[in-house]
């Protein structure tokens, strides 16, 4: 069955072949979201249950992926925090005010799912039922360098400067605030599952504005704390972490615990392989301007890739999320290549 391929390769197990979705799959590549996207907000996308479950299955109609990921954003759950947001099409998320205080840290409210989340319950579960056994269903959440790194800039950065400056000068005042969105993560993380989610993808995407140390000291121990708080309830439910310029962290990820670690396109595969070590699964790793290019670039690229990966433990997905200028055609035949692959070791 399709939808164990993914589990599956999360785990390890043996596959036919490489288990294929794409970070970003619904989304402004596809006409039909164009439409949707005209008449409604980004948050009324997100939050009403009727507009994000057709969102989330339109690529899967289009293309048959591996994997349906619920149509959400990582900054869902802040407004159950007390951390008041916008997502603005243009200029993506704003925070306003910034949290930047003790007494705003302090503010900041545990976050009860059931109260504020219910709507992503009844996204995952309707999920489950329309996608039934042809797919896994994700669900996903931010990590919480990421989500502070909004929450403290107050919006997008390009040096992140803000709450590195917080993390030199107050690191106290940091580490309060992450292990809040932590305890915070892993409820959320919990929830999704309880839902209907059966793997969940943790997307610390600005992790890799870190140098080792920082790292280390930020990201590691709050990224671990939400698999290990998730673990105590859903031991067997896969965990994926993307960090996106991950290559000069990939020695430490493996201590966060995660099953799977998807990587963005600036590493070689078979090099990320060899440092993660053979217990940890991979994702991606292609390129997502490769979709631009011809169709032979892409066929190339993709056999590279999962010839790198090996024969287990490799899912098939972009290194980032699809660009909105990517071919519909395109994305056909980055699925329909993947989904046509004889295993590694029959090539």
């Amino acid at each position: 069955m399709t939808q164990s391929l993914l589990l599956d390769a999360a785990r390890g197990k043996p596959v036919a072949r490489p288990p294929v979705w794409m970070m970003r799959q619904a989304g402004r590549y596809m006409a039909e979201y164009r439409a949707l996207r005209d008449k409604y907000g980004f948050k009324e996308r997100c939050e009403n249950p009727e507009l994000a479950v057709e969102i989330s299955l339109q690529p899967f109609r289009a293309f048959r992926p591996d994997g349906v990921i619920m149509f959400s954003d990582i900054l869902t759950p802040f407004d159950g925090m007390g951390i008041p947001f916008e997502l603005v099409e243009s200029r993506g998320p704003v925070i306003d005010p910034p949290i930047r205080t003790r007494e705003q840290v302090e503010a900041v409210r545990p976050l009860d799912p059931e109260a504020s989340l219910a709507f992503v319950r009844t996204i995952l579960q309707t999920l489950r039922r329309e996608v039934g056994e042809a797919a896994t269903v994700l669900g996903f959440v931010g990590a919480p360098w990421t989500l502070a790194a909004y929450a403290v800039e107050g919006k997008s950065s390009k040096d992140y400067a803000l709450i590195k400056q917080m993390a030199f000068s107050e690191p106290d005042l940091l580490h309060a605030l992450l292990a809040k969105f932590a305890d915070a993560i892993a409820r959320y993380v919990i929830f999704q599952i309880d839902s209907g989610a059966q793997a969940v993808q943790l997307f610390d995407t600005w992790a890799g504005q870190l140098n080792p140390a920082d790292y280390r000291a930020f990201a590691l121990p709050y990224e671990r704390r939400i698999v290990e708080q998730v673990r105590q309830v859903h031991p067997e439910t896969p965990l994926i972490l993307y960090i996106n310029h991950s290559a000069g962290l990939l020695r430490h990820v493996g201590e966060s615990s995660v099953d799977v670690m998807s990587l963005d396109w600036t590493v070689d595969m078979a090099e990320a392989r060899a440092i993660l070590g053979p217990d940890m699964a991979v994702q991606g790793n292609l390129d997502p301007c490769v979709l631009l290019g011809d169709q032979a670039q892409i066929r190339s690229r993709i056999l590279d890739i999962t010839q790198k990966a090996g024969p287990t433990g490799h899912i098939m997905n972009l290194g980032h999320g699809i660009l909105p200028s990517t071919p519909e055609e395109n994305a056909r035949f980055f699925f329909e290549t993947v989904k046509s692959l004889a295993p590694v070791s029959a090539r």
